[in-house]
């Protein structure tokens, strides 16, 4: 039975807010999505560590105020670089079938938009830190947000070597804690950089090798061509989970963690190692998805462990 025209009147007026606020919340979802939640996690993680683990200077003791002032600065400008990383990477992204259905690369979002979206939550990220916390955590993050948009983001698309370059600027955020917390960097500092340095390899090469055909195909070089490949993914991954073990360990030898914290740092590296080696020899999709796993789950406990047998 046909609606009467007073009920079809009722229909389109209750739909157009819901419609509404259907819009409000998908566009609230996409431009969330173009700061890569997924990543910043872990940014935070590790700053959170790099400031927890900073020995406690003055009378006023641990400051939470700080520490949240700390986060939301670095959420911030994480935020802002993952989406200019997408707006600078737009036309490649949709040529991958794992990037293809993000906001900008889908066409969900103006490309303006993006621009100025970024732009705009980095600045107010950097002048955040500024303000709210120090002058060295804010040029931390502006170098770090260089140096990922204009150096390593360019070189995906010229040599194999990007990887390297990018793990520089990717293991700042534990200075950036570090920084806060003391407002200078002292050599434990760069342990827990070194750490999250070397993390990153065995980390990316499992992406790597999962996505190697989506790579090819948008012409990023992430992995270098014929049989130079499988040596160089051998190295990335097992060599630098190896290092990681006796690097992790510094820290109770240097008597700033307790033994507690040298046994569950040479089982966690142990592990870990275990899936790297598996990825290194194999060479297969489920040991690159293995490793993955392995490596987001490695790098909060370290940290996590390292916090809680802190001196």
């Amino acid at each position: 039975m046909p609606a009467s025209p007073t009920f079809a009147v009722l229909n389109v007026a209750r739909s157009a807010p819901e419609n509404s606020t259907a819009r409000f919340y998908a566009a609230v979802s996409d431009y969330w999505a173009l700061t890569k939640p997924e990543v910043n996690f872990l940014i935070l993680i590790t700053t959170f560590a790099g400031f927890y683990l900073a020995p406690t200077a003055g009378p006023g003791g641990f400051r939470i105020s700080l520490l949240i002032h700390t986060l939301l600065g670095t959420l911030l400008v994480a935020g802002g670089t993952g989406t200019l990383n997408q707006f600078l990477e737009r036309s490649f992204d949709a040529q991958m079938r794992r990037t293809a259905r993000r906001p900008l690369a889908s066409g969900r979002i103006k490309v303006s938009h993006v621009l100025w979206f970024g732009v705009s939550v980095s600045l107010a990220g950097t002048v955040y830190l500024a303000l709210a916390v120090n002058v060295l955590a804010s040029l931390l993050a502006v170098v770090t947000l260089l140096t990922y948009l204009f150096l390593y983001t360019p070189l995906k698309r010229k040599t194999s070597l990007c990887t390297l370059i990018g793990a520089f600027p990717g293991a700042v955020p534990p200075l950036i804690g570090w920084a806060a917390a003391r407002g200078r960097l002292e050599p434990a500092a760069w342990v827990l950089y070194a750490l999250v340095f070397l993390w990153q390899f065995p980390h990316f090469m499992a992406i790597a090798w999962m996505y190697r055909e989506d790579y090819a195909r948008a012409g990023y070089l992430v992995l270098p061509a014929g049989e130079l490949r499988e040596r160089f993914v051998v190295w990335q991954s097992l060599i630098a989970s190896l290092a990681l073990i006796p690097l992790s360990l510094i820290p109770t030898i240097t008597g700033e963690s307790g033994p507690i914290g040298l046994l569950g740092a040479f089982i966690l590296g142990s592990i870990f190692l275990c899936y790297s080696a598996r990825l290194a020899f194999r060479r297969s999709n489920v040991a690159a998805r293995q490793l993955l796993a392995a490596s987001i789950i490695y790098l909060p406990l370290i940290f996590i462990l390292m916090m809680l047998n802190k001196k």
